[in-house]
């Protein structure tokens, strides 16, 4: 019986931890049950392009702190629906079946898909054609079902809090709004942690459409009593009661083809035109998904990677990884497929902000 083989890829967006993730499947996968790790280049686009190379000890060792991934990643790349480059830019095809044969031919006994919930649909499809796969959850958003937290999410927490920290003092400075607008597409986790972290007086999430009055009110209640500053974190799915969220462009050639964004702009206008404060906006943008892992996310995606490579050898597939309470747990792929965790509106975090005067911009949560 020749050596067990495994593919792993990381699919959707880039963000801290990725490397610590690859690092701790390849290396697991080597040191503790003799297989071979092969690395598909820019997620699924390697396994429908026969992209990949062999991974080794040597060739993961040294990444643990740096951002992004080693073998590369892509948000647009799906068998169901490609887009080959030779075609017309609206055609595209499902080249599944011909992954599955890529598959069977590198006579793989697993696949590790490292990503969100479009990456876990995906790989969950796969399974559907027979594919063994273990996902794990990867995205700043925290919007998976199935586990308490994501790999990705701490780095960018902290780098939206420091973002908060540091306007604090120009705010103040120069008697303004500053608006600092942060990712997570439909989830408002980032924006909402990061905001109380960061001290922020209004915290606007897409869970809770805001009331453009109460935001108003809430600044000038603050400026009235002196406070001639204030802080506003913002997720950028935010929404107000009667609006619709704010979509930057859209990309027709990407599975998920809204790219939400700029809604500060909107809410910074209002303001300054009915309270002649002056507003400043910050946009993150990728800022938050760059850059060195925290320790909090190189060893939660050790762990995940550990765990994955666990089941893998147990035989356990069609499932992801999840961290539920203190316990890694394997979550069946047909309960995360399609799904978004969003932040409940009894969320201990919300209530505790509200008893510090937080402001969600609105007069009462229901």
């Amino acid at each position: 019986m020749g050596k067990r083989r495994i593919g792993i890829l990381t699919g959707g967006g880039d963000c801290p931890g990725l490397n610590a993730v690859i690092r701790g499947v390849t290396k697991s996968a080597i040191n503790r049950y003799g297989m071979e790790v092969i690395g598909f280049h820019d997620g699924f686009r390697g396994l429908i392009e026969e992209k990949f190379s062999f991974l080794t000890f040597e060739s993961v060792s040294g990444i643990l702190n740096q951002g992004g991934t080693i073998i590369g990643s892509d948000n647009k790349a799906n068998p169901f629906q490609y887009r080959p480059h030779d075609c017309g830019k609206d055609v595209h095809v499902d080249v599944s079946d011909q992954c599955m044969q890529f598959y069977e031919d590198l006579g793989l006994d697993a696949l590790i898909c490292i990503g969100g919930d479009g990456t876990m649909t995906i790989a969950g499809m796969l399974m559907q054609k027979g594919a063994k796969v273990v996902g794990l959850p990867k995205t700043i958003d925290k919007d998976l079902e199935g586990t308490d937290i994501t790999f990705g999410f701490d780095t960018a927490r902290a780098i939206a809090t420091e973002a908060i920290d540091r306007v604090h003092t120009t705010a103040q400075s120069h008697q303004r709004v500053m608006l600092v607008e942060v990712m997570g597409r439909n989830a408002g986790w980032l924006a909402m942690e990061a905001g109380i972290a960061g001290g922020a007086d209004i915290v606007l999430i897409p869970e809770i459409p805001y009331d453009m009055e109460e935001v108003l009110r809430v600044v000038r209640r603050r400026n009235h009593f002196g406070r001639r500053f204030s802080i506003i974190a913002v997720a950028e799915g935010t929404k107000g009661i009667d609006g619709e969220q704010t979509v930057h462009k859209i990309v027709a050639d990407s599975p998920d083809p809204v790219r939400l964004g700029g809604v500060s702009h909107a809410i910074a206008h209002e303001i300054e035109s009915k309270t002649g404060i002056e507003c400043r906006v910050v946009i993150l943008g990728h800022v938050q998904r760059g850059g060195s892992p925290t320790p909090s996310d190189r060893l939660l995606g050790t762990q995940f990677a550990v765990k994955a490579m666990e089941l893998v050898d147990k035989g356990h597939f069609n499932c992801m990884v999840g961290l539920q309470g203190c316990s890694m747990v394997a979550v069946p792929l047909e309960k995360v497929m399609g799904k978004q965790r969003l932040v409940p509106l009894d969320s201990p975090l919300i209530d505790a902000a509200m008893a510090v005067a937080t402001s969600f911009g609105v007069k009462e949560i229901r």
